[in-house]
């Protein structure tokens, strides 16, 4: 049977469409490159669970030395793109029953995604927003955030306890508020997971979630009962393997145990990586596409 000529490229442009659809929803179009030249991951060793499980070659005289102009305090000018400072602000919200102090990056509202970044032990607000640590990563996330309209904070956590995770729960309430239906990604690194995983039982933050990262941190051996576990939300695990701090292998044990019952979780494993190498070497453009596109909400 022929096709009119009105009919070909209406049928032409469905299956563009809908190839498009299956790849990438339209809910959560992948942020476009910054700098991928630079940032994206050295060789893979090993890949398994169809390149959900992934081990990274990382060499410490590589990738700070070589990286860096002053290793661990200034990277090369190459890796950055200072531009975005004229998007940052410092600010002091009303999430709760205290004050939070935050670097924001972007704007305030009508933002296309926010993503929050929670520091360790000993860390505030400015080791999210420095520029020059790191190997220029936070650089990176800021123009990504900024370039594709979306927002990033950087909270100073006062405390990695209950009241710490109800005031990040108030900045991901404000979020959602500023940014109503767009995604919000927490990501954590070091004992800053402590507020992750007390997120994950916050129904309400839960909620208004479209995926964690956790960053060198330690495991939940309780996170199968958690708000976040039964909603499927998405799980980034990104990991030294010769931390002495949080030992990878108990994120690993929790990521196989979700990845075996279908739970969305992805793990990169950075090979002789020591405890501060998945801030300085997870590739936030990958890891935040892979959550938006997998976002359930």
């Amino acid at each position: 049977m022929r096709l009119s000529t009105v009919h070909l490229p209406f049928r032409a442009l469905s299956c563009l469409l809908l190839v498009s659809c299956l790849a990438f929803p339209a809910k959560a179009a992948p942020l476009k490159p910054f700098k991928d030249e630079l940032f994206s991951y050295e060789t893979v060793l090993e890949t398994a669970d169809g390149g959900d499980y992934r081990v990274v070659d990382y060499q410490e005289l590589r990738d700070i030395n070589g990286r860096d102009q002053t290793p661990e305090r200034r990277v090369k000018r190459a890796y950055l793109a200072l531009g975005v400072k004229r998007q940052q602000v410092n600010e002091t919200m009303e999430t709760g029953t205290r004050p939070l102090a935050v670097t924001r990056v972007g704007a305030a509202a009508g933002a296309a995604f926010t993503v929050i970044f929670i520091h360790g032990r000993g860390g505030d607000r400015r080791l999210g927003a420095n520029d020059y640590s790191f190997g220029g990563n936070f650089n990176r996330l800021k123009n990504l955030a900024v370039d594709n309209g979306g927002v990033y904070y950087a909270p100073s956590v006062q405390s990695f306890d209950k009241a710490g995770v109800a005031d990040i729960a108030g900045l991901i309430a404000h979020a959602r508020r500023q940014s109503p239906e767009k995604p919000v990604i927490l990501a954590c690194a070091s004992m800053g997971n402590f507020i992750c995983w007390g997120i994950a039982r916050y129904q309400t933050a839960v909620e208004a979630l479209a995926g964690l990262m956790i960053m060198g941190g330690p495991a939940d051996p309780s996170f199968q009962k958690s708000a976040a576990r039964k909603a499927g939300l998405p799980i980034f695990f990104s990991h030294g393997s010769a931390d002495t701090v949080y030992p990878a292998a108990d994120q690993i044990a929790l990521y196989r145990a979700l990845h075996a019952a279908g739970h969305p979780s992805r793990f990169v494993l950075f090979e002789t990586g020591s405890h501060g190498t998945p801030v300085r070497m997870t590739d936030w453009r990958e890891a935040l596409n892979w959550i938006l596109v997998h976002n359930k909400s």
